[in-house]
C-alpha cells in the first residue's frame, strides 16, 4: 500500500507505517501543480529585483547583506554545508525516515518555494531506502532543526555520509546505488531543506505512538496486579468517574472493569475487612486517565504541525513573501515535555504497584514473590531496577522548553529546545516499558499464588507472558525475562492479545 502526500492530511499512524513499516509514499498531482505555481512565484519575484531574506540575502544576523545574483545558488549549498554540524550518535533509522516523510509533506504545502525536483528526490531517497547519517545533538529547536536537518539534506546533494541496505557509505555513492542522481540547489532551495520543526516532531509522532501502547499495558499490569494483591473493583465503579468526568479517567476506569470482568478472585473478596485500597490501586483510573488525556492533548499539537508549513520565508500564492516564525519548535517542545511528565508518572505508579507485590504483610504472598525466600531473593532486585528507572525519568522530565539560550549574534534570541525535549520523552518511553514489562512479571507471578482465576482480560495478559517467560520456581538472572518482556510489549503483542480477549481498549 502507499500513502499519498499531500502536505494537509497526514496521521501518526502513517508514520509509523513509513518510519518502521518501510511503506512507499507518492506525491498527489495537485500538490506537485501548487509546488510548481509556487516556485514561478518565487522565480517571478526574483526576476522583479526583489531583497527577499534568505534567497538573495544572508542568514540569521547576516540578513542585511545582499548577495549577488550570480552566487545565488552557492549561496544555499553553501547554507547546507555549514548547518552540517551536529554531534553524537546518529538518529535511528527510523527517526530519519519520519522526518524525511514530514519534510516531503511540509513542501508538498506549496508554500517553500522549491521546485518539484526538490521533494521528488526526497521521495525517491525515502522510498530507495537512502537513509541519512543524522547526529542526534546540536538542534536548539528554532529557525527549526539547523543543523540535523542539514545532514539530512546535504545527502541529497550527494555529501555527508548515508546507511543503504545496512552499510554506512559516502552519501554519493549510497545515492548512485539507489540509482538516484543528486541535485543542484537553486535559489531559496537550501533554506527550505533546512527551516522547520522535522526531527523533533517525528520523534514525537514516533514517541506518542509508543506511548499509547505502553500506557494500555500498564493498565493491563496493573490489572494483573490488583488481582494478585486482592485489590477492589469498587473504585472503579462508573459513578464515581461520572461524578469527576475527565474523559481519561472514565475511559481508564472502564478498561480496568472490563480487564476484570468474570474474576473469581475478586468476587471471593468482596465481602472482607479491607474498606479500601491503596493509592496505586484505588487511583488507577486518575492517574492513568490524566495520561491519557495528555497524549490527546499531544496527538493534537504533533498533527498540526506535521501538516504545517515551518520554513521561512513563506511565498504566497498573490506573490507576496512573509518573514514569520513557524520554524520556532515551541507548541511541539512543550507537548513533547508534557509527554514526557505524563509517562514518568506512568512510570511511578507502575514501580509503586511493584513494590506492593514484594511486601507480604500488605500482599498475602510471600516475600519478594519466592516460595523459598532467604535462600532466594526471588523479584526483590528487578524491583530496584524500575526504581532506578523511575528516578532516572524525574531527571528526564525536567522540562527542557523552560529553557532558553541567545543564537545568531542575539538576532534568533529565544529557542525552544524541542529536539532535546522529544528525545528526553522517547527516553522516557523507553524507561517506562521496562517498568510496566518488571510489573507485569511480578504480577504474573503474583497469580501463581492465586487458586481461583482472574478476569478475562488479565487471564490473557498472563497466558501471554507465559508464552515467552516461565514461573519463578527458584533464582535465576531476570535479565533475559525483562529484556524478553520488555519486547513483547514493545511489538504490540501484549496488548493485542487482551484486546482479543476484551475488546479495544480505550
Amino acid at each position: 500500500m502507499t500513502i499519498s502526500i499531500d502536505g494537509n492530511s497526514l496521521v501518526i499512524h502513517q508514520v509509523v507505517r513509513v518510519s518502521r513499516g518501510r511503506e512507499k509514499v507518492t506525491l498527489t498531482h495537485e500538490c506537485l501543480e501548487r509546488i510548481r505555481e509556487n516556485r514561478s512565484v518565487m522565480e517571478g519575484l526574483l526576476e522583479k529585483g526583489r531583497t527577499i531574506y534568505g534567497i538573495n540575502t544572508g542568514f540569521g544576523e547576516l540578513a542585511n547583506i545582499r548577495v549577488d545574483d550570480d552566487k545565488l545558488d552557492e549561496l544555499q549549498k553553501n547554507l547546507i554545508l555549514s548547518h552540517a554540524c551536529g554531534v553524537g550518535e546518529p538518529l535511528d533509522r527510523e527517526v530519519v525516515r519520519a522526518a524525511m516523510l514530514l519534510r516531503v509533506n511540509t513542501l508538498a504545502k506549496g508554500y517553500s518555494g522549491v521546485r518539484p525536483l526538490v521533494v521528488k528526490t526526497l521521495v525517491d531517497m525515502l522510498n530507495g531506502g537512502v537513509h541519512p547519517l543524522v547526529p542526534c545533538k546540536g538542534s536548539v529547536g528554532a529557525s527549526g532543526d539547523l543543523a540535523p536537518l542539514a545532514h539530512l539534506s546535504i545527502v541529497m546533494l550527494g555529501g555527508g555520509k548515508a546507511e543503504y541496505r545496512d552499510e554506512v557509505m559516502d552519501g554519493e555513492l549510497a545515492m548512485d546505488r539507489a540509482g538516484i542522481e543528486p541535485i543542484t540547489l537553486k535559489s531559496k532551495e537550501g533554506l527550505a531543506l533546512l527551516n522547520g520543526t522535522q526531527i523533533m516532531t517525528g520523534i514525537g509522532a514516533i514517541v506518542l505512538w509508543d506511548a499509547r501502547q505502553v500506557l494500555k499495558a500498564a493498565q493491563i499490569a496493573s490489572a494483573m496486579s490488583l488481582e494478585a494483591l486482592k485489590g477492589t473493583s469498587k473504585a472503579f465503579d462508573q459513578r464515581i468517574h461520572d461524578a469527576r468526568p475527565h474523559l481519561g479517567q472514565s475511559a481508564c476506569a472502564g478498561n480496568l472493569r472490563r480487564l476484570i470482568v468474570n474474576s473469581r478472585i475478586i468476587a471471593s473478596h468482596e465481602d472482607c475487612y479491607k474498606v479500601q485500597d491503596p493509592y496505586t490501586l484505588r487511583c488507577m483510573p486518575q492517574v492513568y486517565g490524566a495520561a491519557r488525556d495528555t497524549l490527546d492533548y499531544v496527538e493534537g499539537v504533533i498533527t498540526v504541525e506535521m501538516n504545517s508549513a515551518t520554513d521561512n520565508p513563506l511565498i504566497f500564492p498573490e506573490g507576496e513573501v512573509l518573514s514569520g516564525g513557524n520554524f520556532h519548535g515551541q507548541p511541539v517542545a512543550i507537548a513533547m515535555d508534557f509527554l514526557g511528565i505524563a509517562m514518568a508518572e506512568v512510570g511511578n505508579i507502575s514501580e509503586r504497584t511493584t513494590d506492593k507485590l514484594m511486601f507480604e504483610p500488605e500482599s498475602g504472598l510471600p516475600p519478594f514473590l519466592s516460595t523459598l525466600p532467604g535462600l532466594n531473593s526471588g523479584y526483590m532486585i528487578p524491583q530496584y531496577t524500575a526504581a532506578s528507572l523511575v528516578s532516572e525519568n524525574k531527571i528526564l522530565a525536567h522540562p527542557a522548553s523552560v529553557d532558553s539560550i541567545p543564537t545568531s549574534a542575539g538576532q534568533e534570541d529565544h529557542v525552544s529546545m524541542g529536539t532535546i525535549a522529544a528525545r528526553n520523552a522517547r527516553e522516557i518511553i523507553h524507561n517506562v516499558r521496562y517498568i510496566v514489562a518488571i510489573e507485569a512479571l511480578a504480577a504474573a507471578q503474583g497469580l501463581e499464588y492465586r487458586d481461583l482465576e482472574p478476569g478475562d482480560g488479565v487471564k490473557a495478559a498472563y497466558r501471554t507472558i507465559r508464552r515467552y517467560v516461565e514461573a519463578l520456581d527458584g533464582d535465576r538472572s531476570l535479565a533475559q525475562d525483562i529484556e524478553i518482556m520488555k519486547d513483547v510489549i514493545a511489538s504490540g503483542e501484549f496488548v493485542a492479545s487482551v484486546e482479543e480477549a476484551i475488546g479495544k481498549m480505550r
